[in-house]
């Protein structure tokens, strides 16, 4: 399986016949415009990002939550190539703001099963990192169609979602934020956990111990590969940087994580965007 990151939480898994995508966002505006201003998709750098990674076998896109930075750039993707967009209601009405086919779009629930192509994806619900300043609309819901020009302040959380993805004889679990919901994960397992991070940094030794005991302890992956942990608010065509350090610290983020791995023998691996790996 090839795998392609491009930041945040952005996954492109390609089995060599299908790719899809999990989340999907290649814009990223400024701090100060997410605070007051809007911005649509950046046409000319989404497609240099379609074209670059050779995204011309494109069957779907599954949004995790509808934050700016997971699905503000789903419905040009899914306008660019047909895929079909799976989603909560709120990105139901993200892609309808985008003038997305209704016959693209196809609503989840928790528990959903789907099968596209050889995969097989398994919607299981989820709970978005803490609340910050920046970021308190948790369990809002979009219950309109949302225009491209909309403030990006207006892209609210709508649900969260983890994805479990089954495909060529391997497990994957994509676990965008940094939480957990108690017992969630009892009897699942995988081989790749990819995993959000942002919020780990300022967490104390007991959250810490809680969210991995309810994460990689449950599911015992050979691998972890860290999501969330770069600087969103900092274009995708310049020099990745961490998150700004008066909201996280990069470097103690990766330091928790290689010392967890370390004591547990699991391989950690930091993919940089706009990288693929096989897996």
């Amino acid at each position: 399986m090839k795998v392609t990151f491009f930041g945040t939480t952005t996954l492109l898994f390609d089995d060599g016949k299908d790719q899809i995508f999990f989340d999907c966002h290649f814009t990223r505006p400024s701090l100060a415009k997410y605070i007051g201003g809007s911005e649509s998709t950046d046409t000319v750098l989404a497609d240099k990002m379609l074209k670059l990674h050779h995204i011309d076998r494109l069957k779907a896109v599954f949004v995790s939550h509808t934050h700016h930075d997971h699905v503000m750039d789903v419905p040009y993707v899914a306008n660019k190539t047909g895929a079909l967009v799976y989603g909560s209601s709120s990105a139901m009405n993200v892609c309808r703001g985008g003038n997305v086919n209704e016959d693209q779009l196809i609503e989840f629930h928790e528990e959903d099963s789907f099968e596209v192509g050889d995969y097989k994806i398994k919607v299981i619900k989820s709970l978005h990192s803490k609340p910050t300043i920046l970021n308190n609309d948790l369990g809002q819901t979009i219950d309109e169609p949302l225009p491209p020009t909309a403030k990006l302040r207006d892209y609210k959380e709508g649900g969260s979602y983890d994805f479990i993805v089954e495909a060529q004889g391997k497990k994957y679990i994509i676990r965008p934020s940094f939480n957990y919901i108690e017992h969630q994960l009892d009897g699942y397992d995988c081989d790749v956990l990819f995993l959000g991070v942002a919020g780990l940094a300022k967490a104390d030794e007991e959250t810490e111990r809680k969210f991995f005991a309810e994460t990689a302890e449950k599911v015992r992956p050979q691998l972890i590969i860290p999501l969330h942990w770069d600087n969103f608010f900092s274009r995708l065509d310049k020099p990745t940087v961490g998150m700004p350090s008066l909201i996280e610290k990069t470097e103690v983020v990766f330091f928790k994580m290689a010392n967890y791995c370390e004591a547990h023998d699991i391989n950690f691996l930091v993919q940089m965007p706009r990288t693929s790996i096989e897996l």
